[in-house]
């Protein structure tokens, strides 16, 4: 489920009003949205390592493992690259994080290595890559060359969230909210608190307004200590 831009704008705004630390125009509102969407996305990836070192809770509805499982989920997809010669291969323009390459319409991994790696083993004959054990390595952030020559490699990806932007028309000299051409923030409903908190930690940072700066900090170490008892 989506955030509503519009809901985490007037949050901001109330808070800050509330405060009495500050104003955050529009303009401001989107361009600290994207830093804040980013940083709680990016911790996504960072707690879903932590739980996989630590014994996961199995209760129904509070497994820490599906919850981060279930908020990665919509920006994980799936996609068949097709290679040229030499097993290279265009990798899709929205990919964030690579996951698995394997044969398509098979069950086979291709393992990956670095780019030296493959160089090192490659006149092995115990360690270079076969048709039964296949590999890759990145060439660059765009294409992959996979060994043997293989025609066609599906994999799965992450894509990066979409830029949030709270759309307005000026009217009277005031901003009003267009919905029309908003965009909303694509997290999980239940990071909604932490997204506008930190929204107004980083206008401390980037904006020059120290005072919602501090009050952000300040109900961001709230909620996490909140969340270990």
């Amino acid at each position: 489920m989506a955030i509503s831009v519009d809901r985490v704008y007037q949050q901001v705004l109330t808070m800050a009003n509330k405060e009495q630390r500050g104003y955050i125009t529009p303009q401001e509102f989107n361009i600290l949205a994207v830093s804040a969407q980013m940083q709680i996305f990016e911790q996504y990836f960072y707690d879903e390592n932590q739980v996989d070192r630590n014994v996961k809770n199995s209760t129904q509805f509070s497994n820490v493992d599906e919850m981060i499982d279930e908020k990665i989920s919509v920006f994980k997809l799936t996609a068949n690259v097709g290679m040229i010669p030499g097993g290279i291969g265009n990798l899709p323009n929205n990919l964030y994080r690579l996951g698995m390459v394997y044969r398509s319409n098979t069950t086979i991994e291709l393992e990956q290595l670095q780019e030296e790696e493959y160089f090192s083993v490659k006149n092995s004959p115990l360690a270079k890559p076969t048709n039964k054990y296949p590999a890759f390595f990145r060439k660059d952030n765009a294409t992959i060359q996979c060994f043997p020559n293989i025609t066609q490699v599906s994999i799965n990806y992450i894509i990066k969230p979409t830029r949030p932007a709270w759309a307005y028309t000026v009217v009277n000299e005031k901003a009003l909210f267009n919905g029309g051409n908003a965009v909303n923030f694509q997290l999980h409903y239940s990071d909604m608190s932490e997204l506008v908190y930190k929204i107004l930690s980083l206008s401390g940072m980037t904006i020059a307004k120290p005072g919602l700066g501090s009050y952000g900090d300040q109900q961001i170490a709230g909620q996490k200590q909140q969340e270990k008892q």
